[in-house]
């Protein structure tokens, strides 16, 4: 779901999402003298839920797609009247909530018994956050035997069972030339996901019980109950089983998918948005349906359930310059830690909380 598809020169070949998906994309003037200069994107279909909710609160006005959801909550809910089911709550998180869920998304969502990206090549890896903070690499350890949880934590790496550890730089020199090091730094950099809770067995696209797991943090459990509510059938209480963590960097994109493997879809999804600000496409049942695009800040949440968690939905750009970003607040909570402000400045973090049963 990550990255780019292979250029599509006749737009005949492609659905109305990927259509959409391809005009919100970031694309690089070739013309430009001055290098990596991004092409101009018209946003001015973009839905924008925080000038909604300025505009409510000034004057009670909205756009005719927008509706207030009449729920007990305490700030208000936006729905669209053609996407029953969906509901935007922007601002929701203060920006110490934001902050807290930066750092653990950074320092403890990746680590072991959580599955990341990584598993699949390096096994599981402990204190990724850390080892790039201090410039370490990570190297093959033929000294370490492997053990038996290797292929239980997703050490597949050809079939084998290596094991890899972080050291630092100057000591592999002195291995030769036939270690090579790959650094903390790039491995954090190319971090696309991890697992909380019940794994998400993204080969078989399953949850996969008998995978080792460790509950939900309960601080993130009490967050997603209390943000699930609006959605939620009258009178039940969500319970948060898993989560998975996205991370963008610019020029990362989500190409149109469905969350389809949890039982209930009657119980939404919790997606919360931290770092840069990004678009996200909401589509229709089929890819040919025209998917409205908006606009995703950090802090903002969105939740999906039943009619919309048959909806088709992707996030086709992030905003890394200083202008469209809007992470001022972020740069000012986090000037005293400078490797998570040089992380966040061109960065994006999604966590989305799911009930599974």
């Amino acid at each position: 779901m990550y990255g780019s598809d292979k250029a599509v020169t006749d737009d005949t070949d492609r659905t109305e999402f990927r259509k959409t998906e391809k005009k919100y994309k970031l694309y690089y003037d070739q013309n430009s003298k001055r290098k990596k200069q991004p092409k101009q994107v018209d946003l001015s279909e973009v839905l924008d839920f925080k000038s909604f909710l300025d505009s409510y609160h000034q004057n009670g006005e909205l756009p005719p797609e927008i509706v207030v959801v009449d729920c007990r909550f305490d700030r208000p809910v936006f729905g669209l009247e053609s996407r029953p089911g969906f509901y935007f709550i922007p601002g929701a998180l203060s920006v110490d909530e934001q902050c807290r869920w930066i750092r653990e998304s950074l320092m403890s969502f990746p680590q072991p018994p959580n599955r990341t990206n990584h598993n699949a090549i390096y096994g599981p890896i402990s204190d990724l956050f850390i080892a790039a903070k201090e410039r370490k690499v990570l190297v093959e350890d033929e000294n370490m035997p492997a053990s038996s949880d290797s292929a239980s934590n997703g050490c597949v790496g050809n079939g084998d069972t290596r094991r890899w550890s972080f050291c630092e730089e100057d000591s592999v020199l002195l291995r030769g030339k036939s270690c090579k090091p790959v650094s903390a730094s790039v491995l954090l950099r190319k971090l696309r996901w991890s697992t909380l809770g019940l794994q998400f067995d993204w080969s078989k696209r399953n949850y996969n019980v008998s995978l080792p797991h460790n509950k939900i943090p309960d601080g993130l459990c009490q967050l997603a109950k209390k943000l699930a509510a609006p959605a939620m059938p009258v009178g039940e209480e969500f319970h948060p089983e898993a989560a998975i963590v996205n991370y963008f960097a610019s020029g990362d994109t989500l190409g149109g998918h469905l969350d389809d493997m949890e039982a209930d879809w009657s119980k939404p999804i919790v997606s919360m948005s931290l770092g840069c600000k990004a678009i996200f496409l909401l589509g229709g049942k089929s890819r040919e349906d025209p998917p409205l695009a908006m606009f995703l800040r950090s802090g903002d949440v969105v939740l999906m359930a039943g009619e919309a968690r048959e909806c088709f939905h992707g996030v086709p750009r992030i905003f890394t310059d200083k202008e469209n970003a809007e992470i001022t607040a972020l740069e000012l909570h986090f000037c005293d830690e400078n490797d998570i402000l040089e992380y966040i400045r061109t960065s994006r973090i999604n966590i989305n909380i799911r009930q599974v049963f």
